[in-house]
């Protein structure tokens, strides 16, 4: 349902969208035509996004590619990024959000070659703040402990009330 939305969301603003529901798919299109940009999902069917992220990167490394997962690790990131992902982001994630880790203006429709230029030299992107880490970092915890509070607030070193707190706030995305 996300891919969905979102590739419609990207067809609003001109972007031509391919879709794929497993690396296997998405590589079979890439392979056809090289995108500019791939958004891949970290968690899947079959094998892992970083397996799609390395792929992609071995057809054509000019190709912009951003990682979305809904449970963020520094570790998962820097894989990400050394496999040749562009950017990585924790879901929730809005279109404008992924366009501006993609480098393109917030809201910006425009798919002139200037702005398409402008993306893949890679504009700076905003570094997560502290409060956004912290927050990515519980989320990882409370999964692996299949989302019971207690234990995840055992692990965190927290009290059990100080995590529900802090599970009721969203950071910034930034």
């Amino acid at each position: 349902a996300f891919r969905e939305r979102l590739a419609s969301a990207l067809r609003k603003r001109s972007f031509d969208v391919r879709e794929a529901g497993d690396v296997a798919a998405g590589i079979k299109l890439a392979t056809d035509d090289t995108p500019e940009l791939a958004i891949v999902d970290l968690r899947m069917p079959g094998p892992s996004g970083l397996e799609a992220v390395h792929k992609l990167h071995e057809l054509d490394s000019t190709t912009r590619i951003l990682v979305l997962t809904g449970f963020g690790s520094i570790a998962t990131a820097v894989d990400a990024i050394k496999l040749g992902a562009v950017h990585y982001l924790s879901k929730p994630a809005d279109v404008d959000q992924i366009l501006a880790a993609l480098g393109f203006e917030k809201s910006d429709g425009d798919r002139s070659e200037s702005n398409i230029e402008g993306a893949r030299a890679g504009k700076d992107v905003p570094i997560p703040s502290l409060a956004r880490v912290e927050w990515e970092h519980i989320q990882r915890v409370l999964n692996e402990c299949d989302h019971n509070i207690s234990k995840a607030a055992k692990l965190l070193g927290i009290h059990r009330r100080s995590l529900q707190r802090k599970l009721s706030k969203t950071p910034s995305a930034t």
